[in-house]
């Protein structure tokens, strides 16, 4: 195994073989064991991983420990830090933008006629907020900012029979869950862990929340009350299997940006206090030569074109501020590329810093932020927070007589990507129409629009345009190499079709 017998060895085994050949076979055996160990570096036990703390807690125990700290840092990181504030920003912007908008599917045409009109009335006006603040697309917004920022929401339903359509969302900040709050042995089987409370299956039945924030403690008498599962939507990004509670998105970078915080601060005083000193006087003259000199015309104050005379034995040295520093702006962007991966966006997006940046390189990066917001939509907005509000929405369109289905599913359109060179891109688009590798549906639901609503608008552009004997060259029937053939005017003569680029 390449291990030899030092000196110590060889006296040992000298003076009692069976203790030499019992060290030697330890020593094998140890050689074994950290060859086996460096297979993987990360398990390696060295003094380059001596410091090196990690632990097998579950991810309950892990975010339970830091999840208060890392929710009221995130928050106040976005308070004051203008690129924590911009990310959420962005995020928010990004996943929800004017709002996730539902079709629903599989109903005759009278029937989704209804429904979408019922829809409108309910989503697009602020009585859907229980607060009265926000139309649905709002609250989307605000839940998506709150999860970046704090990890997760709870929107909780009510019923208010006093409105025309009576389904309220009341968003609540993740705080509002008695963390306090812990039970085993429940009737039922079931325990209580963190405020949430599960049956003997390991699935949620009820949250524990306060019934005012508990932030607001010292203004009321605060009390935790039992709601069950069916009235809550609690939406968080689940990162490791029995995760029940979310963290904060910029949980990585926050030191990060602290530091950084602490670095500009650092060297925002220390020019503050270089430009406070302008001139130096120096005496070279020995203490006590022209003692008596008059100083009344030293130099006090520098102004604009002063010519000033000095006594004797004084000399002028004029400050030599230091700068930032050569790698500032070398380590500020280092920095905020750690940061901007962490929240899971690029560099561009969430500085705004556009000095080295070409299309192709803006378009990858692009990409890459976009397809974590794909993401993002598709495995937690809308499984969570959009399925769950529109099961609720169809429940109370059902008691109202809108629908006849207790089952209704519909299909979401996310907001649509803004493009980069909109020429380039719409010309790729319509390429793979035309190849077949995407319907015209689905490039109009990438667009952020209701195919079935653009083609009605197409259709009655078209209408419109032939009434009044127009055709704009954006009509597909348009040819430009040809005269376009005479139409029937719709006084019944035909005539020859106006053209209008």
């Amino acid at each position: 195994m390449g291990v030899k017998p030092n000196f110590l060895d060889k006296a040992i085994s000298f003076l009692n073989p069976k203790a030499g050949a019992v060290r030697m076979h330890y020593k094998v055996a140890n050689e074994v064991m950290q060859k086996n160990y460096r297979r993987y570096d990360g398990a390696s036990q060295s003094r380059r991983t001596a410091g090196w703390d990690s632990s097998s807690s579950s991810a309950t125990s892990e975010i339970q420990r830091a999840l208060s700290f890392l929710r009221n840092r995130s928050r106040e990181l976005a308070r004051n830090n203008p690129y924590a504030e911009n990310a959420i920003r962005e995020i928010a912007n990004n996943m929800v933008g004017t709002g996730i908008m539902p079709k629903p599917t599989g109903l005759g045409k009278p029937t989704e006629k209804r429904l979408k009109a019922a829809w409108r009335t309910w989503a697009e006006s602020t009585e859907c907020d229980y607060d009265g603040h926000l139309n649905y697309y709002g609250i989307q917004h605000l839940a998506a900012r709150t999860i970046v920022e704090s990890g997760e929401v709870i929107i909780r339903k009510h019923i208010n029979s006093n409105l025309e359509f009576p389904l309220q969302l009341q968003i609540l900040e993740p705080d509002y869950i008695d963390l306090t709050k812990y039970g085993t042995g429940l009737v039922d089987g079931g325990y209580i862990l963190h405020g949430v409370e599960f049956n003997k299956n390991n699935k949620v039945v009820a949250y524990w929340l306060w019934d005012h924030h508990p932030g607001d403690a010292m203004r009321f008498a605060i009390r935790s009350n039992r709601i069950p599962a069916e009235e809550i939507i609690h939406v968080f990004e689940k990162k490791r299997p029995g995760q029940f509670r979310g963290v904060p998105f910029g949980h990585s970078a926050m030191l990060r940006l602290k530091d950084l915080d602490d670095y500009e601060d650092a060297q925002l005083i220390r020019q503050k206090i270089a430009a406070c000193f302008t001139v130096f006087v120096t005496d070279n003259e020995m203490p006590g030569v022209n003692a008596g000199a008059s100083t009344d015309s030293m130099l006090e104050k520098v102004e604009p074109g002063i010519i000033e005379h000095l006594p004797a034995g004084k000399q002028v040295t004029m400050a030599n501020p230091p700068d930032a520093g050569q790698n500032y702006e070398p380590y500020v962007k280092s920095v905020l590329r750690g940061v901007a991966s962490g929240y899971g966006m690029d560099y561009v997006t969430l500085t705004g810093d556009l000095t080295a940046v070409n299309f192709s390189s803006g378009r990858m990066g692009w990409l890459k932020f976009h397809r974590n917001v794909t993401t993002w939509q598709w495995n937690m907005l809308i499984p969570q927070l959009c399925n769950k509000s529109w099961d609720w929405f169809i429940e109370v369109a059902n008691v109202l007589g809108y629908v006849k289905q207790i089952k209704v599913v519909p299909s979401w359109t996310p907001p649509r990507r803004e493009m980069i060179d909109p020429v380039k891109e719409v010309a790729g688009v319509k390429l793979s129409i035309r190849a077949g590798l995407t319907s015209l549906q689905e490039a109009i639901r990438q667009n952020g629009d209701d195919p079935e609503e653009v083609m009605l608008e197409l259709e009655s552009m078209k209408e419109l345009l032939d009434k009044n004997g127009l055709m704009l060259e954006t009509d597909p029937r348009f040819d430009p190499a040809r005269k376009v053939p005479g139409m029937d005017n719709p006084d019944g003569k035909k005539g020859k079709k106006k053209e209008f680029k």
